[in-house]
C-alpha cells in the first residue's frame, strides 16, 4: 500500500476554491458547484495516494520552474508540488485562462 501524502493548499489556491465555487452556484446553479468540489476532493485522495501521476506543465517549463505538477479535469487545472510526504496545491483555475500569465504571478511572483 503507498503512503499517505498530507495534501495542503496555500492561501491563493484556497482563495481559487472559494472563488470558482462562489462563481458556479451564481452562474450554473447549486449542483454545478457541488459538482466541481466533488470532482475537487476526488483529486485530493487520489493526490495523497499518487502524488506523482500528474503530468509536468508545459508552461512551467516554458519559464523555466521544475518540479511542480498538475491534474486536469474538465476545464480545470491543479497546479502542485511533491516536498517530502505532502503535496502543496499552488493554484486551481479554468484552464483556458492565460495559464503562463497566472502561473508567473503565482508561482515567480512576477
Amino acid at each position: 500500500m503507498p503512503a499517505v501524502y498530507e495534501v495542503a493548499f496555500t492561501q491563493d489556491a484556497s482563495r481559487d476554491v472559494i472563488a470558482t465555487e462562489s462563481y458556479l452556484a451564481q452562474s450554473e446553479g447549486d449542483n454545478r458547484a457541488l459538482d466541481f468540489l466533488g470532482r475537487l476532493a476526488e483529486v485530493i485522495v487520489s493526490l495523497s495516494r499518487f502524488p506523482e501521476r500528474g503530468s509536468h506543465p508545459k508552461e512551467l517549463a516554458e519559464l523555466e520552474i521544475a518540479g511542480c505538477r498538475q491534474i486536469v479535469w474538465g476545464w480545470y487545472r491543479l497546479i502542485y508540488r511533491v516536498q517530502h510526504s505532502q503535496v502543496m496545491i499552488y493554484l486551481i483555475a479554468d484552464g483556458r485562462r492565460d495559464m503562463t500569465t497566472l502561473l508567473a504571478q503565482r508561482l515567480l511572483g512576477a
